[in-house]
């Protein structure tokens, strides 16, 4: 539970009030209210050589501080130690001295059992070492009598400078300031008035010694008292838990965990004492605002020392800035170890996207996304850009490749930004460009309208010519479309033409893809931010949410690898196909798998095309489907067992189709062919901590050891110290062996000349190394994108696209039966 601190010091001091009870007015000693008042007044006139202000209106209350003001002033004219207690009435400064004595030398077993113990006496002259101190005891006093506090005014010494008087008053003291000059055109909305001008108040004055004392108290309220504790605590004073240490820092913890402010509210509230006052969300808002103030400036360089401090723990962590002349950042691109080890297992197909803002610079966030063995959404790496221009995104397929250690993904799906399809072209050349299929969607019902509407066949003969399964197909329907139709060369669906290897299926069939078509993957990467970034988003607390992102997918990668671990498939057939596929693959993979298997029982039938003793040829499909859309499939039983369907299933998903087992079934397959089972789909591509799992490749090829392999031995020398490590015996054999080893080494590089020195790899080495001798700086202002919205944070995907509203009375767009026009009309001519 989190509560208030409260020190000794200010627990001794209102130890006496702790029987306290709350009343509209405190009795002082069992006289009457007149007595009270009478002495109160003359204590104060006593102790401050003037009589007390006890009311009145504004003009003589202003008039007493001026007197006051002035009397200060004279008393630092005189030629002793100025503002000290000295120049109070001397009688009432031992009374007060000796009361004070009394005080402080009560012990535990204090006898003020008695609220009428207490009185103006008890207060005046009581001592604090500070301030502060001051401050909590009179704060403590107000809780308990009803009512709040603030701070009124300090008074400094003209010659030094240094605070020698502080005066803290009610909170309803004095009145709201009114400018008389000002328009009634320009006057701004006023809130409601709160103070009464309340005299209540406590004055402290620096001693000799250092110390601050008591030396006016005045406890009349002109307004009602607060009766209730939890009311109590909802006065400023006291609802002062966001203001503490211990608030704030649990307020900004549970901010950069990625909580917003209202749940930050409902968390603190629930671990917080029942003594303290809720915090709000506007509380928690501008705690964390405050934060930020204080890191402004600063953000690039806690980016930076972000990624060295994880350098520490993670020495095969990718980290590299694209620093201006001036130090500015333009373009930052990171990966740790495992998204590395990753890369390696499924760098086949990568997601890139750029939609996403992030920050209060406005960098495009773009993720490197890939698919793991159980179909999940992984990252590979992530890049903040200071624009999308071709040679922004050149730089950062770069440093991409040489983080993967020069490994080409097979392929790589983006939208059809120009810039990027150019990059791609000049640093992956090796690697198939597919654009995102929603893209090209959402931008057929803009660019498609026109044809829609002069010709009534048109939708149909462009959807069976998307759709086409050949390369030959494809080119005749288009050259029907580019003839019917009157296509334009400069129109939209032309340049589509052109770009056809990019997105038509028949161009695609021979390409894996993990079942992917569109930036689907990067976009539910993005959503992941939604609820912890926004566009005042600080550069170096992005990154800690771009971990926590990372943290959150490998979280339910495990949790999937546990519970295929720890399970056995249920079966649908008791057929060896199906069998060895429940044993290889994941859950997730064989729940797919066997969706094709349970078609492939039930629902298929074939016709026989063509039979060689080398290889059959079938058309399957359903009764109930036009044969028309049934495929061919090819099955060949030589030396191994093959198949393939037209549909082309295997090849761009990694999982074989109905279609396919259906044929296998038929010729009498007995298990499911090996070749036929991808790595990446079954459980040996998960991640093994402290494995030695790591191969090398490419150890001896013409260009040297290759930075991959450089990679692996290093990784392997990590587990073997991480293994060996809870044993002094097995680290001196380690140590033994490397030694011999180096030796080795030493004596054949002797033998060597210079110029056979190895080569440096491209490890996982921060690019700025000397933090201390660079200059770096934040962002000069917010980053110019493409046409991205101002306000929306990203392009939100088909799944999270708003539905329009659909009047259920009028079944008009655009708003809902509660609001319908027609539907109020109706009912007003029924009623008369």
């Amino acid at each position: 539970m989190v509560s208030l601190p409260r020190t000794d010091a200010t627990t001794r001091n209102i130890r006496s009030f702790t029987t306290f009870v709350f009343s509209g007015r405190r009795s002082s000693g069992g006289c009457s209210e007149k007595e009270s008042e009478k002495r109160e007044s003359s204590t104060a006139e006593t102790a401050t050589g003037r009589p007390m202000v006890q009311g009145g209106d504004k003009v003589a209350a202003a008039a007493g501080g001026m007197e006051a003001i002035m009397s200060e002033a004279e008393a630092s004219n005189q030629a002793i130690e100025p503002y000290i207690t000295k120049d109070i009435d001397t009688n009432d400064y031992v009374e007060a001295t000796s009361e004070r004595e009394t005080i402080n030398s009560i012990g535990d077993e204090d006898d003020f059992n008695d609220v009428n113990d207490v009185n103006d006496e008890r207060i005046l002259g009581k001592v604090f070492d500070t301030p502060d101190d001051a401050y909590t005891f009179y704060n403590d006093y107000s809780f308990l009598h009803g009512f709040g506090i603030r701070r009124d005014d300090t008074i400094k010494n003209p010659k030094t400078n240094e605070p020698f008087r502080k005066i803290y008053v009610c909170n309803k003291e004095g009145f709201k300031w009114m400018d008389k000059n000002a328009s009634s055109e320009n006057e701004k909305k006023r809130r409601r008035d709160v103070r009464t001008r309340c005299q209540a108040k406590l004055r402290i004055t620096r001693q000799e010694d250092g110390k601050w004392l008591v030396d006016s108290f005045n406890d009349t309220h002109n307004h009602n008292l607060t009766m209730t504790p939890t009311k109590v605590m909802k006065h400023r004073s006291h609802s002062n838990f966001h203001r503490s240490i211990e608030g704030k820092s649990l307020m900004v913890q549970f901010g950069q965990a990625g909580l917003k402010p209202s749940q930050i509210k409902k968390a603190v509230n629930t671990m917080k004492t029942a003594n303290v006052a809720d915090v709000t969300s506007k509380q928690c808002a501008d705690v964390l605002s405050e934060h930020r103030k204080q890191l402004r400036g600063k953000e690039f360089y806690g980016l930076i020392k972000h990624f060295q401090d994880k350098t520490l723990v993670d020495s095969d962590q990718y980290f590299v800035v694209d620093l201006s002349d001036d130090g500015y950042p333009r373009n930052i691109f990171w990966a740790d170890g495992r998204s590395r080890d990753a890369n390696t297992k499924f760098r086949d197909v990568v997601v890139f996207d750029v939609t996403y803002m992030t920050n209060k610079f406005k960098m495009p966030f773009a993720p490197f996304t890939g698919v793991n063995h159980h179909g999940q959404s992984i990252l590979f790496g992530g890049a903040l850009l200071e624009n999308e221009k071709e040679e922004t995104f050149e730089w950062l397929f770069e440093h991409f490749l040489k983080c993967m250690f020069g490994k080409y993904p097979q392929a790589i799906i983006t939208d059809q930004d120009k810039a990027m399809g150019n990059a791609i072209k000049k640093v992956f050349p090796k690697t198939q460009h597919r654009f995102c299929s929603w893209h090209i969607m959402k931008h057929e019902t803009e660019h498609l309208r026109s044809y829609v509407s002069r010709y009534s066949d048109f939708q149909e003969t462009h959807k069976q010519w998307v759709n086409s399964d050949t390369i030959e197909q494809f080119e005749a329907t288009w050259e029907v479309m580019h003839t019917k139709y009157e296509l334009e060369s400069n129109c939209w669906i032309s340049d589509m033409y052109n770009q056809r290897i990019h997105w038509a299926k028949p161009f695609l069939n021979d390409t894996f893809f993990a079942g992917m078509t569109t930036t689907g993957r990067s976009e539910s990467i993005n959503s992941f931010f939604d609820g912890f970034v926004n566009s005042r988003t600080m550069l170096n607390e992005f990154v800690v949410q771009y971990d926590k992102a990372v943290e959150s997918r490998r979280a339910a990668e495990e949790d999937e690898d546990f519970k295929t671990m720890n399970s056995r498939p249920v079966l649908s057939s008791v057929h060896p196909i199906e069998a060895k596929a429940g044993q290889c693959y994941t859950r997730k993979m064989f729940d797919t798998f066997k969706k094709e298997w349970t078609e492939a029982i039930t629902n298929l039938t074939h016709e026989t095309i063509g039979k060689t003793t080398k290889e059959s040829t079938y058309r399957v499909g359903q009764l109930d489907v036009d044969k028309k859309y049934w495929r061919i499939v090819t099955f060949r039983s030589l030396d191994h067992v093959s198949v393939t369907c037209s549909c082309a299933k295997y090849e761009t998903n990694g999982i074989l189709c109905k279609h396919s087992l259906y044929v296998m079934k038929k010729k009498h397959v007995k298990e499911l062919p090996s070749h036929y089972i991808l790595p990446r789909w079954t459980l040996n591509a998960r991640y093994k901590l402290g494995s030695a799992s790591i191969g090398l490749e490419e150890m001896n090829n013409e260009n040297g050891v290759s930075p991959y392999t450089l990679w692996c031995v290093r990784s392997n020398f990590t587990k073997l110290i991480e293994q060996a490590r809870d044993s002094p015996l097995e680290i001196q054999k380690v140590n033994t062996l490397l030694i011999s080893l180096l030796d080795d080494q030493t004596n054949r590089k002797k033998s060597m000349s210079l110029e056979n020195a190895s080569q440096g790899s491209c490890m996982g080495v921060s690019q700025i190394d000397m933090m201390s001798q660079l200059s770096v700086r934040d962002p000069v202002g917010p980053t110019t994108t493409k046409g991205r919205p101002k306000l929306a944070s990203r392009i939100k995907s088909s799944l999270e696209a708003p539905k329009k509203r659909t009047c259920s009375y009028c079944q008009g767009l655009g708003h809902y039966a509660t609001s319908c026009s027609k539907r109020k009309a109706d009912e007003s001519l029924q009623e008369t």
